[in-house]
């Protein structure tokens, strides 16, 4: 028996369940994109898969809705794979494990990637079965999550559709209609290592509850790789860090709940002297308990400074020999360490700005959400967002500033626009006027932070009139991620009806 055989609306639950057998995180969606050209391919529907997998499919309108306009639908096909790291899925191969709660719908472990899982399922279900509806145009793009790159190379030349619906909101009720644009910022900083004794120590910062970059970068929370940023530099300033791996973090739009450096302790600090390894005062015992003593400190500040916003924060600090021994290792030296140590302990993140004109909305924020080394270099992977292209342009400017001064390399890559709010959308009227009659109440209209790939679509079709909806889901992106089944049914009836009255 499937896991979700008694949810109803059944036959939208059916396909996503099978989304969520299929692996579908960033840039692994080959077999996801596949999967939809099977979908359509059995069901004779007109249908078109790009270079990058991006996948149209065409129903013609039903019958009696010949003579009305077509629609578009439309959500993405990735997900932000992120997993507990107790969790043994292997999320680049295996699916997921699906846990009913209630009224709640999660994942063992992972995230449930019901942003965007969800769009794929109504929209297959609305394709597979015999609904009243004009003709859909189900447009389901890769890679979102990342930069929105599938929306970016899309070719709209199938699509006749002048209206669109973009399934991939996270709140029932909300129709938005219009959202910040955003663009990723890339630090690279060059390093080499050499070989030095010392001793091995793992730091990690943990516990945190992360989130969404764009719908709760507001919420203040702890931020995993600026967090360690300023352990290492408070650390540096008593103890010598060698780096020999820096990790954190799982997507740029996804604030970072984990990270961890190894380092190598080559010296510290007694009384206003510097002991170092190769000299005879050096003792492995003080330099030890000063680097304990340190964490511990650093520890209890950080559970007091974000009791109120992110109280799981935790600084696990341990020797990678029990034994505290000497260990030579190959890392970055001291020097080159302090000024890597340095970048991250100044990088911005969060909310810069509020807007004036809309309150309560997010104008300006950032995020440092990757934090990656290899052989070579280091890499940092920053999250920038504005509702004001001006703003975002110049929040831009700074970072590759603070990466010149720092001798990195800034690279830019998935640039889009915002999707700026129509004050006239016939569609907009017609789906308000829907809800009031079914619910008796108006839906509230609203822009967010978070991009959707609106923008990018309205780009390509300046005369495109687009609302976003959704269920009710809470914690995406993280592995605390759920899905409404009560308010998945609620958007399920409202979107059959909507498509009767368009």
């Amino acid at each position: 028996m499937r896991a979700l055989d008694n949810l109803e609306p059944k036959d939208v639950f059916y396909f996503f369940e099978e989304i969520c057998r299929i692996p579908h995180g960033s840039g692994n969606t080959k077999m996801i994109s596949d999967y939809l050209v099977r979908f359509a391919k059995e069901r004779n529907l007109e249908h078109y898969q790009d270079e990058v997998g991006n996948v149209i499919m065409i129903k013609e309108a039903s019958e009696g809705y010949s003579n009305h306009e077509a629609v578009m639908l439309q959500g993405h096909m990735d997900m932000v794979a992120v997993k507990k790291p107790e969790c043994r899925i292997d999320m680049e191969k295996d699916g997921l494990k699906l846990i009913i709660d209630g009224d709640r719908l999660m994942a063992d472990g992972t995230s449930l990637g019901g942003d965007d899982g969800i769009a794929l399922a109504y929209g297959l279900a609305l394709l597979d079965g015999a609904y009243a509806h004009p003709r859909i145009e189900l447009v389901i793009t890769v890679d979102e999550e990342v930069g929105m790159d599938g929306a970016r190379v899309l070719d709209v030349s199938p699509l006749k559709s002048r209206r669109l619906i973009n399934l991939d909101s996270e709140e029932e009720g909300i129709f938005l209609s219009g959202c910040a644009g955003g663009a990723r910022v890339n630090f690279h900083l060059s390093h080499e290592k050499k070989q030095r004794q010392g001793i091995a120590c793992e730091i990690s910062i943990e516990g945190l509850k992360g989130g969404h970059s764009g719908e709760e970068i507001h919420k203040e929370r702890g931020n995993a790789i600026c967090l360690l940023g300023r352990v290492l530099a408070k650390l540096s300033d008593k103890l010598d860090i060698c780096i020999e791996h820096l990790e954190g973090g799982v997507a740029d739009n996804a604030i970072p709940v984990f990270a961890k450096a190894n380092i190598l302790l080559t010296g510290y600090e007694n009384g206003n002297s510097r002991q170092k390894v190769m000299q005879g005062e050096f003792s492995q015992q003080e330099c030890l308990t000063l680097f304990k003593h340190l964490c511990e400190k650093l520890d209890r500040e950080l559970k007091q400074e974000l009791a109120e916003k992110d109280r799981g924060v935790c600084i696990c600090a341990n020797t990678m020999d029990s034994s505290g021994s000497m260990k030579e290792e190959k890392v970055i030296e001291e020097q080159e360490s302090k000024r890597i140590v340095s970048l991250l302990n100044i990088l911005p993140h969060g909310v810069l700005s509020m807007s004036a004109a809309m309150p309560g909305l997010v104008e300006t924020s950032l995020n440092p959400g990757l934090l990656r080394m290899d052989e070579r270099k280091v890499s940092i992977g920053i999250s920038v967002r504005s509702s004001i292209d001006s703003a975002k342009k110049a929040l831009i400017g700074q970072l590759q500033s603070m990466a010149c001064l720092a001798g990195a390399k800034a690279e830019v890559t998935g640039d889009y626009p915002g999707w700026a709010y129509r004050k006239e959308s016939p569609l907009r009227d017609k789906m308000i006027e829907t809800y009031i009659r079914l619910y008796h109440r108006a839906p509230e209209v609203k822009a967010i932070h978070a991009g959707v790939e609106c923008g990018l679509l309205v780009c390509k079709i300046p005369e495109l009139d687009c609302v976003s909806i959704g269920p009710d889901m809470k914690n995406i992106h993280t592995t605390e991620e759920e899905l409404s089944i009560s308010s998945t049914q609620r958007v399920w009836n409202y979107l059959l009806e909507l498509l009767k009255t368009l």
